[in-house]
């Protein structure tokens, strides 16, 4: 699931080791159409660790000499890399397996008994798949190939556990935000043009 399409997978080959170059993953990989095609790129540090904005920038400065020279893409497009965040998508093996205990949201590429979404509890991640405890307390095994998408989903328990892991950002009303500068100006609106900033 990291890439869905031909094109993506192709991209993924490209990127890929530019990526891993500078210790990063990357996570997933979309081009969504339009008159200005959108490359997103999702990646993370190496094992999950906490990754930021700089880390974001830096790929983004590396990817960008490689897809110019390959010009995978033959039109003008917009490059956007970010950070998986809180509510992740899960797109490798293993990556269920770092969040037992949590809810996720799984689609399934082929229905079973006619259902394809599902929500529940990562149970745990084998060779047989992944082991989800669903609502009705029945449980879901299915590998990540057979996915269209998942992610977690948003619980408190989930951010705390980001919290802990070092991969949620200050708050407002944490202690770490003492030594920011706040700029408490009501107005922010350019004089000459009356724009906001």
């Amino acid at each position: 699931m990291i890439a869905l399409t031909e094109q993506e997978r192709r991209l993924l080959d490209l990127l890929r080791p530019v990526a891993e170059g500078l210790g990063m993953e990357i996570v997933r990989l979309r081009v969504s159409g339009g008159r200005r095609p959108h490359l997103q790129v999702m990646a993370e540090r190496a094992g999950g660790a906490p990754t930021d904005v700089e880390d974001c920038a830096r790929l983004s400065r590396a990817m960008g000499p490689v897809l110019e020279e390959a010009d995978p893409i033959s039109e003008a497009y917009i490059l956007e890399v970010s950070t998986p965040g809180i509510d992740r998508p899960l797109t490798r093996p293993g990556d269920f397996a770092r969040w037992i205990g949590h809810a996720a949201r799984i689609e399934l590429a082929r229905p079973i008994d006619g259902r394809r979404r599902f929500t529940g509890t990562i149970v745990s991640e084998d060779a047989d798949g992944v082991h989800i405890e669903l609502d009705d307390e029945t449980e879901l095994v299915a590998g990540v190939h057979e996915m269209s998408r998942a992610s977690l989903v948003l619980t408190d328990e989930l951010i705390e556990a980001a919290r802990a892991s070092g991969n949620l950002p200050p708050q407002p009303d944490e202690d770490m935000l003492d030594d920011f500068e706040i700029d408490e100006s009501e107005d922010d609106t350019d004089e000459e043009t009356g724009d906001l900033q």
